[in-house]
């Protein structure tokens, strides 16, 4: 079957899409209103896009209502935010967060979330979480006023000690544990991992004797 993208309507496309593109990384972005509360939102229209400058894009829509969330609003004011990942043990407390607090209730204080300072900027991170990158807005593209792409500019990595070798610059993926989302409730553990041997390409032909 086929869909013309202009014969459907816009919550049916987003079903083909959070449905098939799958799994997705999630943002779990801090954010810090103007009385001093850290909000912290998961996002999983998000990826990494480029290393030099260090730059990742999420999706911040309005909430079915029309109101401007937390994230967005916060972002627009201060230019800065941290991306954490969550792993398993966290996994919980991501999906929580997600809930629709009011301003003045921050998910890390609601949830028990331990928070640590950054250094860069001025949102805090999430202490417990493995990998954690502090941003500044590098660049935000509004879409059809309900949604904008935000592109952040990494300013500095936090990551958790025991997942990394300093020496070899690579992780240990073997104690990483990653969770990814799916769609509506649903995430997927990452440690049904396979191996394959490094691509080559197709051989050139023997030289002519």
């Amino acid at each position: 079957m086929q869909y013309a993208v202009s014969d459907t309507k816009p919550h049916d496309r987003y079903k083909m899409l959070a449905g098939f593109v799958l799994p997705r990384p999630i943002a779990w972005v801090t954010t810090l209103g103007p009385t001093g509360v850290v909000n912290a939102a998961p996002f999983s229209f998000f990826n990494v896009f480029a290393e030099d400058p260090p730059l990742i894009m999420f999706a911040c829509n309005k909430r079915p209502d029309g109101r401007l969330k937390d994230t967005w609003v916060n972002i627009e004011r201060t230019g800065e935010f941290v991306v954490n990942l969550a792993d398993e043990p966290l996994a919980r407390g991501m999906h929580e967060s997600s809930g629709d607090f009011p301003p003045d209730l921050g998910e890390p204080d609601y949830l028990g979330l331990k928070l640590a300072p950054s250094v860069d900027v001025q949102p805090p991170r999430l202490a417990d979480a493995p990998w954690a990158l502090e941003c500044r807005t590098w660049q935000v593209i509004n879409v059809k006023d309900d949604r904008q792409l935000v592109i952040g500019e990494g300013l500095r990595f936090h990551i958790r000690d025991e997942l990394w070798d300093p020496k070899a610059m690579r992780v240990h993926m073997e104690q990483y544990h990653p969770v990814g989302r799916m769609f509506a409730d649903r995430y997927c553990r990452t440690d049904d991992r396979v191996v394959f041997p490094a691509a080559e390409g197709p051989k050139k032909a023997a030289a002519a004797d």
